[in-house]
């Protein structure tokens, strides 16, 4: 069974402690856990509060030991979480990711948004520091 096969019949509520996709980056060496956000952006509060609860999980999966238990070798690198979205996130989401970059920066955790070509018009998928959307990374 693929992963979309497995997490697309979940609902958002249900996803909260799912961690999507580890892997290792070998172009920049770093562990990446990828949060994947498939549905529209609506900014409804539930919407953003299961989004800060999903971060929550990830942060903790790195930082409780959980993520050295599993993997104690890529537990070892620099951190990034990439939120991978099927659409643009909205003003309230982008100002949420935003703060939340901002407090993973702390934990010297990096955080990146990657929205599909489709839904930008670009050729490539964009990424962006949600702290400062206008300027891709």
């Amino acid at each position: 069974m693929s992963k979309k096969d497995q997490t697309s019949n979940l609902k958002p509520d249900d996803r909260v402690s799912l961690i999507d996709v580890i892997a290792h980056d070998p172009k920049t060496d770093e562990a990446v856990l990828v949060m994947d956000q498939p549905l529209p952006w609506d900014d409804s509060d539930v919407r953003l509060h299961e989004l800060q609860e999903r971060f929550n999980a990830y942060v903790s999966f790195l930082l409780d030991g959980e993520f050295a238990e599993w993997n104690p070798e890529l537990a070892q690198k620099r951190a990034r979480i990439d939120v991978r979205c099927a659409h643009m996130p909205g003003a309230r989401a982008i100002d949420l990711l935003g703060k939340i970059h901002d407090q993973l920066a702390h934990q010297e955790i990096k955080m990146e948004v990657v929205v599909k070509p489709e839904e930008t018009g670009l050729t490539g998928s964009t990424r962006f520091n949600p702290s400062n959307p206008v300027n891709p990374v």
